[in-house]
């Protein structure tokens, strides 16, 4: 009787430890976890769980967890405004789907309660969480807080995370948190906006001020596809973490050793796809090995190339630059990338050169002999070993060896064969890798990531990552609803508003000056309109020089309309209105109408406009305005690739340039005459002391082959030559008048008609009001061509 009674008692306990309870709400879930023990687990029933706030915590065992779990991977999805907090031992989240929400938390899931309460050896796995983003898209947050010890994310999809923060922290603020051997394997980190500024990481581990700590992070066997939120895809703050057969795939930035020492980068794969701004390895700090990588086809120079060494900062507050110091580079092959940065960084502040550094066995081609590699200070202190060159461009004999190199595919995959004993190599020290990056063990020392005639992969081209089952991940439709909001002026009142403007937002100023101290980047349809009375300055004496009042982000819009913006401070504003940054080649929009832009006078290079190199304007358009008083008007001529222009159109109508030092437009597209793309509309304007001297220009449209300028006059820039000089058969200027601005020029089968030589005989010259007997009117012209110059 009483064996028996001992059996029941097991068998009870056994079906306790073990128990499974199907929960249908949130007050179901929540009355389960409280009686969760070692070994239950809690399914979430299939469905929609809305505006839902998960506490999983528990004590489980490391072979009972306490399990909470989908009834069908994927097919539980959490939306709306819900957050989960994972706090005990042993705990497994498994299956769910974080799908489309507006958080209003800084976090979507993170390892702990609060300050005193953490998650250890608990695992997050086979969930996604996609485009779970807050309605401000200004609101920092991350989706991932990693806290506490021994914890696991892994097999999981993290895709479209489109606002301010860093997709997934580790956070080491508090003893608890130091050497917390977490381990980031085979997930899937997916499409991310580039945000044009910091905070849009994808996986950051730690910050600056614990940046000294040992964190000992494993982060291995991901794939980082499209992550462009910012240059830090990885951004290293910790120490003493390894990276190890990642893949990152036509992602627009670098996995960055910006803090901490002694990390490990190895066996990993950096595919570019020949995608703008794609990077590599990025090394800042102390004792980092960088060794049997792959980078192939990154695009990315200066900070993104595809190996950057960094200057440092003397004497480094733990926010800046410490010196790179015992760093060892070598076995990565490099393959159709840009240039390698040596000492990248110099300047006034970042004065230290690295030191102690190796750069040893690694192999470069490229099939268009571009620049190998970029040396901006003294490179002494790093010693260069067996580094060899398969190119037609020049090297420095010091750094590389310059050989033709026998490759074979392996599917697709460039390999060196057999018959290359010149990647024999005798440098070898303890960091030198055992194995090469296929997994094969290296008999003898060969320069580049593979052994001679290797036949394997690597495991990064081979591995799965994200979740067993396949989410099928679309970005929400977003509804646009225009709000309309009122802005007071004075100081900063602009900046605040355009902070919280959401898409499709107007602002509408009133009398007065709006001071704009910082730059403000504009994201989405932002509408800026003021009464004609409404000016935009900046104060002076700021702290530092405005650069511009506005960056139109990729992707958006930027309306100004009935606005004086006035550039005159005591440091001078170097421009209105810029472009997204450099590379960038997603289009965005810019309207100006009835508004004033003047003093922009910034001579270092300053305009009214600018676009920078790599972006393209879909349309910029120009109505019922005027730009006076400045260095220059509008430049997009900063394009040095073949074929490249900054502006699908540009469309001036109706506006008047005056007084201005250099010229109107200079609109290029570089390489010779190319038939598609670029096109240039100019009607009913007015040019007045434009670029007057010898060799200046009013307007400049070099490789735009399609341009019409049409009704518009040009006067008093009596020093130029040619106020325009248009080639090509789709170039025409027609019914224009010319007054003491040289001549119009045309070239190639350009066509220019019925151009009046003749005095516009202005009633009121400040304002272009012609007199009656102006030969702009019709009843003064023959030809009837011309007529009222301004609708």
């Amino acid at each position: 009787m009483k064996n028996i009674t001992t059996l029941l008692l097991v068998v009870f306990i056994s079906v306790s430890v073990y128990s499974q309870t199907l929960v249908k709400n949130i007050d179901e879930f929540n009355t389960a976890i409280k009686k969760a023990i070692p070994g239950s687990t809690i399914i979430l029933k299939n469905g929609e769980w809305e505006d839902v706030h998960f506490n999983v915590t528990g004590i489980g065992k490391e072979d009972s967890p306490i399990i909470v779990k989908a009834e069908t991977a994927g097919k539980v999805i959490i939306t709306g405004d819900s957050k989960m907090n994972i706090y005990g031992k042993y705990l497994v989240v498994e299956g769910l789907w974080f799908k489309d929400g507006n958080p209003t938390d800084k976090y979507v899931i993170s390892f702990r309660k609060n300050s005193k309460e953490f998650a250890f050896n608990s695992r997050v796995t086979n969930c996604t969480v996609s485009y779970y983003n807050p309605t401000d898209i200004s609101l920092n947050t991350h989706w991932i807080d990693l806290w506490g010890k021994n914890n696991r994310v892994d097999h999981n999809n993290f895709t479209g995370k489109t606002n301010d923060g860093t997709t997934l922290v580790v956070w080491l603020k508090g003893d608890t948190h130091v050497e917390n051997n977490h381990h980031i394997d085979h997930n899937t980190f997916g499409f991310r906006p580039d945000l044009g500024k910091n905070g849009g990481e994808t996986i950051r581990i730690g910050t600056s001020a614990n940046s000294m700590k040992s964190s000992k992070t494993i982060v291995e066997n991901n794939t980082f596809k499209n992550c462009d939120g910012e240059i830090e895809i990885i951004s290293n703050k910790s120490g003493d973490n390894i990276f190890r057969n990642n893949l990152f795939l036509a992602s627009k930035g670098t996995l960055t050793l910006r803090h901490g020492n002694n990390a490990l980068v190895e066996n990993n794969v950096f595919l570019g796809n020949n995608v703008s701004k794609t990077g590599g390895i990025r090394i800042i700090n102390e004792g980092h090995v960088v060794r049997n990588n792959l980078l192939i086809g990154l695009q990315g120079d200066g900070f993104r190339g595809p190996i950057v060494i960094m200057n440092g900062v003397p004497n480094s507050p733990l926010n800046r630059y410490n010196q790179v110091k015992n760093v060892d580079v070598q076995h990565n092959t490099i393959i159709n990338c840009g240039p390698i940065e040596f000492a990248a960084g110099k300047d006034d502040e970042r004065s230290l050169p690295p030191i102690n550094t190796i750069f040893a066995n690694n192999l470069i081609t490229n099939t268009n002999s571009a620049t190998i590699s970029n040396t901006y200070d003294d490179v002494s202190g790093i010693s260069f070993h067996n580094n060899i060159v398969d190119s037609g461009a020049s090297v420095d004999k010091n750094f590389f060896t310059k050989a033709t190199i026998d490759w074979k595919l392996l599917r697709s995959l460039p390999m060196p064969t057999l018959e290359n004993e010149i990647l024999n190599s005798t440098f070898k020290n303890k960091n030198s890798p055992i194995l090469d990056i296929g997994r094969t063990a290296r008999k003898t020392s060969i320069v580049g990531a593979f052994n001679l005639n290797n036949s394997r992969y690597p495991e990064a081209l081979l591995m799965k990552t994200g979740t067993a089952w396949k989410p099928i991940i679309m970005a929400p439709k977003v509804e646009i609803k225009k709000e309309i909001v009122t802005v007071e002026s004075g100081t900063g009142t602009l900046a605040k508003a355009i902070k919280k403007a959401k898409l499709g937002t107007t602002l509408v100023l009133g009398d007065g000056i709006y001071y704009v101290d910082k730059t403000q980047k504009i994201n989405g349809n932002i509408i800026i309109k003021g009464n004609g009375k409404s000016i935009i300055k900046a104060n002076n004496n700021l702290p530092k020089p405005l650069n511009y009042f506005f960056r139109v982000r990729p992707k958006s819009t930027l309306t100004l309309d009935n606005l004086i913006v006035d550039g005159e401070n005591d440091t001078n504003v170097k421009y209105a209105v810029v472009s997204p940054d450099k590379d960038n080649s997603e289009l965005y929009n810019l309207y100006i109408k009835n508004s004033t832009f003047k003093n922009f006078n910034n001579t270092k290079g300053g305009s009214v406009f600018k676009a920078y190199e790599g972006t393209r304007a879909d349309t910029i358009s120009i109505i019922n305005s005027t730009f006076m008083d400045s260095y220059r008007g509008l430049n997009l001529s900063y394009e040095k690739t073949f074929g490249k222009y900054n502006a699908e159109v540009i469309i001036i109508h109706n506006s008047i340039f005056k007084d201005i030092k250099e010229f109107a437009l200079n609109y290029i597209k570089t390489g010779f005459m190319i038939t598609d793309g670029g096109k240039l509309l100019i009607s009913n304007s007015i040019f007045s002391n434009i670029g007057n001297f010898e060799k200046g220009i009013v307007i400049r449209s070099k490789g735009i082959p399609d341009v019409t300028i049409k009704n518009s006059v040009f006067d008093n820039s009596y020093n130029l030559k040619n106020p325009v000089n248009l080639s090509g058969s789709k170039n025409i200027i027609e019914n224009c008048l010319v007054h003491s601005s040289g001549e119009v020029k045309t070239t190639k089968e350009a066509i220019q008609t019925n151009i009046l030589y003749k005095n516009p005989k202005w009633d009121d010259k400040k304002n272009f009001i012609p007199s009656k007997k102006s030969p702009l009117l019709k009843e003064n012209n023959k030809t009837g061509a011309i007529g009222l110059l301004r609708d």
